[in-house]
């Protein structure tokens, strides 16, 4: 299996029509479909399902063309990273971050590293801690930020000095916006949109569970998320009050919803981290040297 051939499974993957994708490659529609024809045949699957002129991909077709873009990446990446060897300092930094102000952080350490490596470029992956996980295991990324709770023994890490706190996003025609902040009982009453990523039993140490106590047990979640963009479309439509951090939803002047910290304060704090095998480029070990010099400095 070339990964020539897996490029042009994934062109035809995207386009959903035979023509269109030999037309992107270049290449003759006799050609293309041959070499997918000799794909399936050496999978022993069917790929594609074939109507009219446009295709489809089949289950067997999904799976290959999720691995076929991992691999195509991680090609990419590593070309990428022999073409700066024993040339001015250059290359890319792969992070991932969830939604968070920790990044704000990161974007000052990056704008000092501009100043004197003008050509590093970082590329960012926005997801939730499972998907950064992968990736990171997967060696897509150098760096992954976590926000708590999260598990982190697989890990090297590092603690950032930010943090983002728990609150309850509202209405704000509702009762709870005209609170300053919330308690844990008058939560406990409402029906509740939580991430998935909180209620997680399986972490070592969930802050956000302690936070509860025996009331956790009593919480009213009616729907989870993994990204809060569409929690707060649930909220709008009354569906419930959304569990979640600060500055993640939009609750500015503009927007019809609000945020309500909890009371007792609960935090949740940044941490960035890598694999203890993972092998930096000189562009991540730049990168690493001047996040642990503004750590120290703080």
């Amino acid at each position: 299996m070339e990964l020539r051939v897996l490029h042009y499974f994934s062109i035809v993957a995207q386009q959903k029509n035979i023509t269109k994708a030999a037309n992107t490659l270049h290449i003759t529609q006799p050609t293309l479909s041959r070499q997918l024809k000799q794909l399936e045949e050496e999978l022993d699957v069917k790929l594609f399902n074939r109507k009219n002129h446009n295709i489809s991909l089949t289950e067997e077709g999904e799976l290959l063309n999720r691995r076929s873009r991992e691999l195509l990446d991680m090609s990419n990446k590593i070309q990428e990273e022999f073409k700066v060897i024993d040339k001015p300092i250059e290359g890319d930094i792969y992070l991932g971050c969830g939604e968070t102000k920790g990044m704000k952080y990161i974007a000052d350490i990056f704008k000092r590293i501009q100043i004197n490596y003008p050509n590093i470029k970082l590329h960012i992956f926005s997801g939730n801690a499972e998907d950064i996980a992968y990736r990171l295991d997967k060696g897509f990324l150098d760096f992954g930020i976590f926000i708590e709770p999260v598990n982190l023994n697989k890990y090297e890490s590092l603690s950032l000095p930010t943090y983002d706190q728990w609150g309850v996003i509202a209405r704000r025609d509702s009762h709870i916006a005209r609170k300053e902040c919330i308690t844990k009982e008058e939560v406990s009453k409402l029906p509740l949109i939580c991430s998935r990523q909180a209620i997680d039993t399986n972490q070592k140490s969930n802050e956000f569970i302690r936070w509860f106590g025996e009331l956790y047990s009593q919480l009213n979640i009616v729907a989870t998320f993994n990204l809060a963009y569409n929690a707060g479309l649930l909220a709008q439509q009354e569906i419930g009050y959304v569990l979640t951090l600060d500055s993640i939803i939009n609750t500015s002047s503009e927007s019809n919803l609000c945020f309500v910290p909890f009371q007792p304060i609960l935090v949740a704090k940044h941490n960035i981290v890598w694999r203890k095998s993972h092998h930096f480029s000189k562009a991540a070990q730049i990168f690493m040297k001047e996040l642990k010099n503004v750590l120290i400095d703080e």
